[in-house]
């Protein structure tokens, strides 16, 4: 399923940095770049791609993602990591609600494993 977001669906307003529009933005697994969470350009494309992953079109489970994104740990930097911060932390509770994907439960540690197996 294939989510579209546009700025009017957030709660918060970001910054468009128009530096950095036509950089290449998230796009799956792996993706060490760097995340700027002060970046609509940067928010968008990823809150589209953990929301179809959670098979989610709600907009509560958006405004979530938001309170997350805006809490995150100092440690976590990558898009990578943001997107499976975040898949991880939604996914059991719409699973224990009986609404998103099951198949979101592990996604990042199956695809971690793939890519540490090929390299």
């Amino acid at each position: 399923m294939r989510v579209r977001i546009n700025p009017s669906d957030l709660q918060y307003r970001y910054p468009r940095k128009k530096q950095t529009r036509d950089l290449p933005k998230f796009s799956g697994l792996p993706d060490p770049a760097p995340f700027d969470r002060f970046d609509l350009y940067e928010v968008i494309p990823l809150f589209e791609q953990v929301m179809s992953q959670l098979g989610s079109r709600d907009g509560r489970v958006l405004q979530h993602l938001e309170e997350l994104v805006n809490s995150l740990p100092t440690f976590i930097h990558s898009r990578e990591e943001v997107f499976c911060f975040l898949v991880e932390s939604v996914a059991p509770l719409l699973a224990s609600a009986g609404t998103g994907k099951a198949a979101a439960l592990g996604y990042c540690q199956t695809q971690r494993r793939q890519v540490w197996s090929s390299d």
